[in-house]
């Protein structure tokens, strides 16, 4: 084109019959092509009349090249500028582009015809030539330049999405404000697949509406997932508040030996509503007088519990995610009444791209850009509408995306040379399963398959695992899709039966550990319900269910989350929540004579029965007042609750810990106490217990059942070694022995005589609450006490551990005001070290040991029976403390 202009500037003077030429061609170009109107230049006053540059729309639009859009219609469209009947990202059709340089190219030739007559025409000929050329090249710039003009918009309207939303103020407002016919907020939940949360900090200046909803709403730096860490399993969490092993989409492959039946995503078999349990919020909003939208989600077209959405789309992943958007705001459009209060979006990226590519790839990146300009024009179609103050927002993602190698991998063939009888379900979180289905599906043994393939290399990066093994944390084993035998990897590592099964070798995957840092998952809440500019801790997906609820205004359907624990993302808080109500209460248990009727057949050689005597009677010479001031001491955040009825215990106090005893299992429920910085403890005693006086015989242990049985000993909850205002032998009684392996019991003494009191160093003195769990049938609940027999108490199937600190550290644990810190332990009780191949007795693999089986306070509630923190601190902090995870 520039080319063409300078040729029609440069030709040589005295042609001036070529302004024939010019109005002939140009007459032709205008019948072809302008048919509703006919240029004409006979004259200059017609040429006065030729249209200028704010005309040549108008023209293109006619000739069909160009639908110039008003601003108003512009501004109704997210400003986006859309070339013919084509998407905005469409090209130029190149055809017609050249067909159009071409007809050009043909005028400019004729433009330069060498005609002697042309030379004999009069001056003023000439001029009229010269004007034409003028006109002729002006029209021609103004044509480039609008073209360039348009495709530029259409690049860069592609980015721009979110233009018009990111310029608002973002002041912080107290209450919704809605246009007309809105009387109560709507709620929406965007799903953004494989999102990892460490892409907010390495990728963050290519998602800068993801970032402004984060600054301007409240958000965390990660968002938990539930294990395993698939698509399926995390969508259905999020929307029914429950686990896995509770709402039964174990994974995004899983077999049921009930129906003998296979769930597969690429079968028709996942539209069966037999496989979904529990209540996704969908439907908990229907059955409350609600409509609901659904522009996919898992589960979304299943008819679960009798019922889809009210508005819902099969899954198609070819459609765009423009297409999905557009039909959000056609569902908002609806009259009251009609419009749906709650609505669904779910975008397969960046999942896709990291799979394909890897976590770290250019693609991803891309798509990273892509679905944060998609959130752009969703924000900008809010705000078009008068919503962007009106709908509470929720962003999330299901997981994060880890790098694939099959460098790091492991292949179960490798370790066994039978593998015949079954098959393993490759992945980071892989399962084992028998070949003949249904009939060895529950007699297989996993046991011996397991016992075979642990600890065969040296720091092994598949841990096998019988899943009542696994740690509780995960939530995984109450299922009967859920195979027995279980293959934890470490982080980055997969494992299959062979390298062909192998699914990932390249790209991206997920599945692993759910507090591996690249499995994180995203939460931003933005809208008038949330608070504004604010960031809360992590926590885990399975408590947004709730919190959608409150949002909607509606009760929430029984479910894994603990309400109100995210009260503090709320302006203001629908449901207040209350400390559980204890369900046994304590009773006196006294004694006026210092000497036992009966001596359990425990005996102390280096101790004389006037020593026994003695010490017995300081124990019973404590006061009321000097019982107030330890329960202050030990207890300085309230004495545990019992919540489960018809539980007898007792309220023990010693000078260096409290204890309730639990006189229908014959050993304590919990023991608490607090101890100052330990710069060191002395070695552990020699093991030597006497009967408590206190305890009726018939309600204590007998001793002699450990000396008569090799595989199993007992072990102390409070550690005699850690006295500091007592003597040693107030931990060396029968109401403060439980049934130990002799395995665990060495782990056990190694963390009270080595890392508790380095716990003690940096934490600047902490209160321990230490007791057994009994979860035979690992559904994560206490079980009910089992009768007694020969005074013999049960072994227990794990102890828990809670260690609290103050958040300021420069304060003691009794004179904190501030936020609490919290550490809790789910140590499984096993009689060998298997799990961990052997290094349980190293302080290192002690403490690695247990970081594995850390937990949440409110894990340790549901398997003691107990509840904790009843004082110092509100309801809501206490949920907060009661649901965070210290990973760290």
């Amino acid at each position: 084109m520039p080319l063409l202009i300078n040729r029609l500037l440069s030709r040589p003077k005295g042609h001036g019959t070529r302004a024939f030429f010019l109005k002939s061609t140009i007459q032709r170009r205008a019948k072809k092509v302008v048919k509703p109107k006919r240029a004409s230049f006979r004259s200059e006053a017609a040429l006065n009349n030729s249209p200028g540059p704010c005309e040549l729309p108008l023209i293109a639009q006619q000739r069909g090249q160009l639908h110039a859009h008003t601003d108003a219609h512009a501004h109704a469209q997210g400003g986006n500028v859309v070339l013919s009947d084509r998407p905005e990202n469409a090209a130029m059709d190149p055809a017609k582009s050249a067909a159009e340089d071409r007809n050009a190219e043909q005028a400019a030739s004729m433009f330069r015809s060498h005609d002697p007559e042309n030379q004999r025409r009069p001056t003023a000929n000439k001029k009229i030539n010269n004007h034409w050329k003028v006109i002729i090249a002006f029209l021609l710039l103004c044509f480039l330049v609008i073209v360039l003009a348009v495709a530029f918009s259409l690049k860069k309207g592609s980015k721009d999405k979110g233009k018009v939303w990111l310029q608002d103020r973002f002041e912080d407002i107290q209450q919704p404000q809605c246009p007309p016919g809105f009387t109560k907020p709507p709620l929406i939940l965007v799903s953004l697949d494989g999102f990892r949360a460490e892409y907010l900090k390495d990728h963050s200046s290519h998602i800068p509406v993801i970032n402004a909803l984060r600054k301007y709403g409240t958000s965390t730096p990660h968002m938990r997932p539930v294990y395993p860490t698939k698509t399926f399993p995390n969508h259905y969490s999020i929307v029914t508040g429950l686990y896995p092993e509770s709402h039964g989409i174990v994974d995004n492959k899983m077999y049921d030996v009930k129906r003998n039946a296979f769930f597969s995503l690429k079968t028709n078999e996942k539209f069966n509503a037999e496989w979904y349990q529990g209540e996704p919020v969908w439907v908990t909003a229907m059955r409350q007088n609600l409509k609901t939208a659904t522009f996919f989600w898992p589960g979304s077209d299943v008819n679960i519990t009798g019922t889809f959405p009210t508005f819902y789309h099969m899954y198609d992943q070819k459609v765009n995610f423009e297409k999905r958007v557009t039909t959000m705001f056609e569902w908002l459009e609806l009259p009251e009444g009609q419009r749906p209060d709650f609505l669904t979006l779910y975008m397969d990226e960046p999942d896709s791209s990291g799979h394909r590519h890897g976590p770290g790839s250019k693609q991803v990146v891309e798509a990273l850009e892509n679905v944060d300009r998609i959130l752009g024009m969703f924000m900008d179609g809010l705000k078009e509408r008068n919503l962007h103050n009106c709908v509470n927002l929720i962003v999330v993602s299901d997981h994060g995306m880890e790098e694939a190698t099959c460098d790091k991998a492991v292949f179960v063939s490798s370790y066994v040379n039978d593998t015949e009888g079954f098959t393993v379900i490759q992945g980071p979180a892989a399962r084992i399963r028998p070949s003949r289905l249904p009939e060895e599906y529950s007699t297989f043994d996993y046991e011996g398959l397991v016992k075979r393939l642990s600890c065969r290399t040296h720091d092994q990066a598949m841990r096998p695992y019988l899943k009542e093994h696994l740690p509780k944390r995960f939530h995984f084993a109450h299922h009967e899709r859920i195979e027995r035998g279980h293959l934890y990897m470490k982080e980055g590592w997969q494992a299959a039966m062979r390298k062909t099964e192998m699914k990932y070798c390249s790209g991206g995957f997920h599945g692993s550990d759910n507090v591996f840092k690249n499995m994180q998952a995203i939460f931003i809440g933005y809208g008038p319900g949330f608070k504004h500019k604010t960031v809360v801790p992590p926590f885990e997906n399975i408590e947004v269910y709730n919190l959608m609820c409150d949002l909607l205004g509606i009760r929430p359907a029984p479910n894994n989350g603990t309400h109100g624990s995210l009260n503090h993302l709320l302006k203001t808080t629908f449901y207040q929540p209350v400390h559980p109500a204890p369900l046994s209460h304590d009773t006196p248990c006294d004694a006026s004579n210092p000497t036992p009727s009966d001596d359990r057949q425990c005996s102390c050689t280096n101790q004389t029965e006037d020593m026994q005597k003695d010490m017995n009677l300081q124990l019973l010479s404590i006061d009321s007042a000097t019982k107030a001031q330890l329960r202050k001491q030990h207890h300085p955040f309230g004495a545990p609750h019992v919540v489960q009825p018809d539980i007898p215990f007792c309220l023990l106090h010693h000078r260096d810990f409290l204890s309730g005893y639990s006189q229908d299992r014959l050993l304590p429920l919990w023991v608490s106490y607090t101890i100052p910085r330990l710069p060191k403890v002395d070695p552990a005693v020699v093991h030597c217990v006497r009967a408590d006086v206190r305890i009726s015989p018939s309600q204590s242990q007998m001793c002699s059942r450990y000396g008569n049985d090799t595989e199993l000993t007992f072990g102390l909850l409070h550690p005699p070694n850690l006295y500091i205002n007592g003597p040693q032998t107030d931990s060396l009684l029968t109401s403060n022995m439980v049934p130990m392996f002799p395995a665990f019991t060495a782990v056990w003494e190694l963390f009270h005589s080595t890392l508790l009191p380095k716990y003690s160093q940096q934490l600047n003195g902490v209160n321990v609450i230490s007791g057994p769990i009994f979860d035979e049938d690992f559904d994560g609940n206490v079980d009910k006490p089992k009768p007694i027999v020969d005074s013999r108490a049960p072994t227990p199937t794990h102890f828990f551990l809670i260690l609290t600190s103050c958040g300021n550290s420069s304060l003691s644990p009794g004179s904190c005001s501030g936020p609490l810190r919290v550490q809790s332990f789910i140590l499984p009780h096993r009689p060998d070290h298997s799990e961990n191949c052997g290094s349980g007795l190293t302080e290192h693999g002690a403490e690695e040991w247990m970081k594995l089986h850390t937990a949440r306070v409110r894990d340790v509630e549901l398997l003691s029976g107990l509840s904790f923190y009843h004082s110092r601190i509100s309801v809501d902090e206490t949920l907060q403390l009661k649901t965070y995870l210290q990973t760290s």
